[in-house]
């Protein structure tokens, strides 16, 4: 399917725009399970102001999506109405070491080149991040974490820019993080972030960081097309857990399944849509909640809009998803 092209709406200034504007993009190139249907325009920024420029002048009427390096995400086949926006490397994936141990770094920098580049300056506490896929976009607006350590508890300053073009700089308080979740300004797309370390060897730092490695990769699918962990961990609870007590590890929808490594990951086996996956996802939830009584809540974004007669329900007979969860 295609949508109609925005730009024809946006002559009078879309012209002073830096950045790449893409019609009808197809967003299975650019997310980590390679499924979903197009971007009705894809917008990468130069930089922060040309994000600001063209966010200040976009009609407020058009809908406006973000996406970071595509890791914990699912686009639905039937794509993405409005603009997409994915920050590019160029213009915000770089760092800068700063005083005290503090780092600061862009938004589209992918989280292991944060920690390395954290190691690499002797600033140890963002080892953590050599352990999670994705981008430090993501990271900031779910609360990332792993092996003890969330993002909360190392990120002090955050920018970003508003939906009217606003440039804001936050506080870690502002944002009100909790488990996987944060409560910052709504629709704020993050720039920039950050974060407080502490003294640390350089050579240390970077043995704990092939320890993460070594322990991630004996344990997760990390050569599969994947989107992560799938289900947020319930209180006391492990998802993986009460996956495999439910009988679905492995369990296959068309040609997504449950990876028998790690029964939290979704696979795409080649061939899989949107809709096979997002179906054995609820499959999954469903069988959890027969077993054990707990509700499974996704961790894996999930976006845009369905194919006709290709619906998905929660926990299968529920309501039907719209828009953006």
């Amino acid at each position: 399917m295609s949508f109609p092209d925005l730009l024809e709406q946006f002559s009078d200034w879309i012209g002073d725009v830096r950045g790449r504007l893409t019609p009808n993009q197809k967003l299975s190139e650019v997310t980590w399970f390679r499924v979903g249907g197009p971007a009705q325009l894809l917008f990468m920024p130069a930089d922060e102001e040309d994000l600001a420029f063209f966010l200040n002048h976009l009609p407020a009427n058009i809908n406006v999506t973000v996406i970071g390096l595509g890791s914990n995400l699912l686009i639905r086949d039937g794509g993405v109405e409005g603009v997409v926006i994915r920050l590019s490397a160029k213009g915000f994936g770089h760092s800068e070491v700063l005083q005290n141990h503090q780092l600061r770094v862009g938004c589209a920098m992918p989280d292991v080149r944060v920690a390395n580049a954290a190691a690499q300056a002797g600033i140890d506490g963002l080892t953590f991040y050599r352990g999670i896929p994705g981008g430090i976009g993501g990271a900031l607006y779910m609360n990332a974490g792993c092996y003890g350590t969330e993002t909360k508890d190392r990120v002090v300053e955050l920018r970003g820019v508003a939906r009217d073009g606003s440039i804001i700089t936050l506080s870690n308080k502002d944002m009100a993080y909790e488990y996987r979740k944060s409560h910052g300004p709504k629709g704020l797309i993050f720039t920039s972030a950050v974060y407080q370390g502490f003294a640390g060897k350089t050579n240390d730092i970077k043995f704990k960081m092939n320890e993460i490695t070594e322990q991630r990769e004996g344990s997760q699918p990390t050569k599969a097309r994947t989107g992560g962990s799938t289900f947020k961990n319930p209180p006391g609870k492990s998802s993986w857990k009460l996956i495999d007590e439910a009988g679905c590890r492995g369990l296959k929808v068309g040609n997504a399944q449950m990876s028998e490594k790690h029964c939290n990951f979704m696979l795409n086996l080649g061939e899989a849509h949107s809709y096979d996956i997002e179906t054995l996802g609820e499959s999954v939830r469903s069988r959890v909640r027969e077993k054990s009584g707990i509700d499974l809540i996704w961790e894996i974004r999930r976006m845009g809009q369905f194919e006709a007669g290709k619906e998905v329900r929660e926990f299968l007979d529920g309501d039907v998803f719209t828009g953006k969860v």
